[in-house]
């Protein structure tokens, strides 16, 4: 037990005790704040038993697992919190931070910056598809940047369970990652739905006009869209069951346009599903076809028609509650990635702020009528 005072600068004691001890090469100190050295002694004990049960943080190293050894509990802890398609995407990214074997190797307390820096150097230096013969592509930014992210995630899950505690800083800014702010213009809508081929034409039209993500798109049954109105209801609706995550699950009105097409899509109806069933990495090769086509940006995915539909209603003024309901986000911070305004939405906006407040405008320009005036006379 070593229990004992501080001494002041003038040679006395501070009134309370004091204890400090070493466990597992970590040294704990800690301020009793009583001056009855006896209670002061419990305390330690008190916390010397709490420390062996794992209560205080710093557990015994021997019950901390390896970055490998916890990939089960953390999907585990995904899967029940999140949908499918998320609990996938933890779970590819977590495989690849298990090919660095100096972080997959390490313990969870072991994993610090430095260590985050060398999977970072790792990373960039891997091919990003070593399977196809000849390819010499390396992971891009954005890779890297969603491992890191998982890594995070992971540890800070680990530190909810007081498997550890403390979460390195892991910076996700990673330099050269692009941002997809394509948005496909009015004028070259029905240029980019006649290129695109049959399996893909329709899909893409209600994707454009629902703003669903693409597997949502996918998987959509018939029994969750209905084309015509319910009760009071303009427009009829399509219903999304099930997502990435629990705000996925919402309904989205259809336009009179998407009405005519799910009809007559529903007249040659082959099986309980609106679209044909095929997996959206297909669906993208045959959308990259009708970009390279069309001479569209390399940021033009199929996705890009989502973010579309988000800045259109952004443009006629949506708000961004109504706008996160649409879209299925359970943060209005991801719905403001989505929107993206052009030049012209922004002098529109710019346009309105002058006709709203006119007499503000004409009182600037009697100022500028004023200063030139008086720039003239000292000029004289």
């Amino acid at each position: 037990m070593a229990i004992y005072r501080r001494k002041k600068a003038d040679g006395k004691f501070y009134p309370h005790w004091w204890y400090r001890f070493k466990r597992n090469g970590v040294y704990v100190c800690h301020n009793t704040k009583q001056s009855n050295k006896t209670v002061a002694g419990e305390l330690e004990n008190e916390h010397r038993s709490k420390l062996a049960r794992g209560e205080h943080g710093l557990r015994d190293w021997r019950d901390v697992p390896t970055l490998t050894a916890f990939q089960e509990p953390f999907m585990t802890a995904i899967e029940s919190e999140c949908g499918n398609g998320t609990a996938k995407f933890y779970r590819g990214y977590y495989a690849s931070l298990l090919t660095f074997a100096p972080l997959a190797n390490a313990r969870l307390d072991q994993i610090d910056e430095a260590l985050i820096e060398k999977f970072v150097m790792f990373r960039k230096t891997q091919v990003a598809h070593p399977e196809r013969e000849g390819s010499t592509k390396l992971i891009a930014p954005a890779t890297v940047n969603r491992s890191l992210a998982t890594l995070r995630r992971a540890l800070r899950k680990a530190q909810e369970r007081r498997v550890i505690d403390r979460v390195p800083k892991i910076k996700l800014n990673l330099k050269g990652e692009r941002n997809r702010e394509f948005v496909l213009p009015r004028d070259r809508e029905a240029e980019y739905i006649d290129e695109c081929p049959e399996l893909l034409k329709d899909l893409a039209l209600f994707i454009l006009y629902t703003g669903l993500r693409v597997g949502e798109a996918t998987r959509l049954e018939w029994r969750d869209v209905h084309p015509d109105p319910v009760g009071d209801a303009k427009y009829g609706y399509v219903q999304i069951r099930e997502g990435k995550t629990d705000n996925a699950k919402r309904t989205v009105p259809l336009l009179p346009r998407l009405a005519a097409m799910i009809k007559r899509r529903a007249a040659t109806a082959v099986d309980q599903f609106v679209f044909t069933q095929c997996a959206p990495t297909y669906l993208c090769r045959l959308h990259g076809r009708v970009r390279e086509k069309m001479g569209l940006p390399d940021d033009a995915v199929i996705h890009s028609l989502r973010h579309t539909l988000l800045t259109r209603l952004a443009e006629v003024g949506t708000d961004i509650g109504t706008l996160k309901e649409i879209a299925g986000h359970a943060r209005s911070s991801v719905t403001e990635r989505y929107v993206h305004p052009s030049s012209e939405s922004k002098e529109r906006a710019f346009d309105k702020l002058e006709a709203a407040y006119p007499e503000i405008a004409a009182g600037v320009q009697e100022l500028h009528m004023k200063a030139s005036k008086r720039e003239k006379k000292s000029r004289k």
